[in-house]
């Protein structure tokens, strides 16, 4: 081989090389990369569900529709700042559609409406991001501080009318406390005493929340309220904590979730009842909205009603109910679907209260 073909052959295939390495450089490479890609951003991992159940039912059930499909998911650990990051990232990588569960509602609409008019289609999932979302799965969130409501009032009894309540309410920043937060009152106002204290918690915070009913203690003494609302079992558990170290028994507590921790503090009497959301059919119904929407089918079949956000009407939605567990209804409702193993909640030292409740 003379020197002339040697140069020539060396030369091509260094382009041969380098083209591919160029190419990687080039952002318009990305756009292909989640043709068959449905994003999933979950807002926070304190609470169980997210990372036990949402994410692994609907990367399920996507698989079980798409063959070809895979879910791109991440967590934004509570940081709006985090899931712009990883909001932005999917529009970039190409990525269709995205299942968002948003940190920080407001926050959010910007991402949507840019992403919106590059053709992604943005489910908002369990929250109502604002924006040009294209579908929305969650629980009717009025009727689950309806039914929260009456869960204290139930839980007080005769006594609820000369009771006195303390509220500890869902994070600003979420859109569906808001609506947590008015059915409650929707049922309470004009049927107890007096909403003694009332405060919306950031971030659905535990810590805070203890902090808070701590001080209302020490404000009011033992006797100063009758009953807590809390808006969620996180929340419930800090102020558990705090009614115990001042040594309050039998005082009426709700949450929300039937995380593992409540359902024992139910088991306990430590805490009245908590609101069970079966998560199934939500996460399976994001799911088969986000396939249909990534191959252009419609979804009408899917969404029976519609929503309204501060920044869009009409928007394709479905709203499963939810159902408030005590003591009573434990056995068929939570251990019946399997969302809590009996040896797990009768555990330690709730073996006889789960024995006297038929939890064997």
């Amino acid at each position: 081989m003379n020197a002339i073909m040697r140069r020539a052959l060396t030369g091509a295939m260094a382009l041969s090389l380098a083209a591919p390495l160029a190419a990687c450089g080039q952002d318009h490479q990305d756009a292909g990369a989640g043709k068959d890609s449905i994003g999933l951003l979950l807002p926070e991992n304190k609470a169980d569900r997210y990372e036990k159940f949402d994410r692994r039912i609907i990367t399920s059930r996507v698989a079980s529709l798409c063959l070809e499909c895979k879910v791109d998911y991440s967590n934004a650990e509570q940081q709006v700042s985090t899931q712009k990051r990883q909001f932005d990232a999917l529009v970039k990588k190409g990525v269709k559609v995205i299942i968002l569960d948003p940190v920080d509602s407001q926050a959010a609409k910007s991402w949507v409406d840019a992403a919106a008019k590059k053709g992604v289609k943005v489910i908002a999932y369990d929250r109502l991001a604002e924006g040009d979302v294209a579908a929305y799965v969650s629980y009717d969130n009025e009727k689950i501080g309806r039914l929260q409501g009456q869960g204290i009032l139930d839980a007080l009894g005769s006594q609820a009318a000369n009771s006195d309540i303390v509220m500890m309410n869902g994070s600003p920043t979420d859109p569906n406390a808001p609506a947590y937060k008015k059915g409650a009152h929707d049922v309470l106002d004009g049927k107890i005493h007096k909403i003694v204290y009332e405060k919306d918690i950031p971030d659905w915070s535990a810590v805070t929340a203890k902090k808070k009913m701590s001080d209302v203690i020490k404000a009011r003494g033992a006797q100063g309220f009758d009953a807590v609302y809390s808006a969620n079992d996180g929340m419930a558990g800090g102020i558990a904590e705090a009614l115990k170290s001042a040594g309050l028994k039998n005082i009426p507590l709700g949450g929300q979730d039937a995380e593992l921790p409540a359902l024992q503090r139910v088991v306990a009497g430590t805490q009245s009842f908590t609101i069970y959301k079966e998560v199934r059919p939500e996460a399976e119904t994001a799911a088969e909205i986000a396939f249909r929407l990534l191959r252009g089918k419609k979804i009408s079949s899917l969404t029976s009603t519609t929503a309204t956000s501060s920044s869009k009407a009409a928007i394709p939605a479905r709203l499963f109910k939810a159902q408030l567990v005590d003591r009573k209804n434990l056995k068929d409702t939570v251990v019946r679907d399997g969302v809590v193993r009996v040896d797990l909640l009768c555990a330690d030292d709730l073996a006889s209260a789960c024995k006297s409740l038929g939890l064997e």
